[in-house]
């Protein structure tokens, strides 16, 4: 009896490092979706184990980071940005821990990078966020289905006066700058998707 119970312990244990390790790699496959594909390969990966903390998955060997979906999110977002976006994303979510809301979020690191505490990111750093909120990543076909992309170009300090682009979106999704004149300033593009 206690042999049978072993080996059933045993091949659940065994079940259960599987799931895990396939969970892992379903991560891993899932977020370099939004990388270029030239930077999948060496890309440092960001995920969550099963408590729902982000902690890191692969190592990376280039200037890519990729983060995973957030299993505590509605939706699917996975993102990929370079090593120097990295400060300002790590003190956000620092901050966050720290239990502060979005908007405190956004003064801090402002005030951060205007007294020159945080790094700010490079002129031109660009975030691609592959998301949906009905979108589901196929693990058979290791693709998104229902997803879109939206990039974000940082271009701190910019204003519409010095890019000649809007401060609002508009419906034919060009780009515009969001936070104009700011350290955190970006360029936000949406594409629109095309109608039949």
């Amino acid at each position: 009896m206690k042999t049978r119970i072993c080996a059933l312990l045993l091949i659940i244990s065994s079940m259960s490092c599987a799931n895990a390790q396939n969970d892992k790699e379903n991560q891993i496959k899932a977020a370099l979706l939004a990388a270029p594909a030239e930077a999948r390969a060496g890309a440092h990966v960001y995920g969550y184990n099963e408590q729902g903390e982000m902690i890191t998955l692969r190592e990376g060997t280039n200037n890519f980071i990729v983060r995973a979906d957030n299993p505590n999110q509605d939706g699917f977002e996975v993102v990929c940005y370079p090593k120097d976006v990295e400060p300002f994303m790590a003190r956000g979510r620092e901050l966050r821990a720290e239990g502060k809301n979005h908007g405190e979020v956004l003064q801090i690191r402002e005030q951060e990078m205007m007294e020159g505490k945080l790094q700010k990111p490079n002129y031109g750093s660009t975030l691609n966020i592959y998301f949906g909120l009905e979108a589901k990543y196929n693990q058979e076909t290791d693709a998104l289905e229902g997803g879109h992309f939206r990039y974000v170009v940082y271009t701190p300090l910019a204003t519409p006066e010095t890019t000649g682009l809007p401060s609002k979106p508009n419906a034919k999704g060009h780009p515009w700058i969001m936070f104009p004149g700011k350290y955190r300033a970006h360029i936000m593009i949406t594409p629109i998707k095309e109608e039949n």
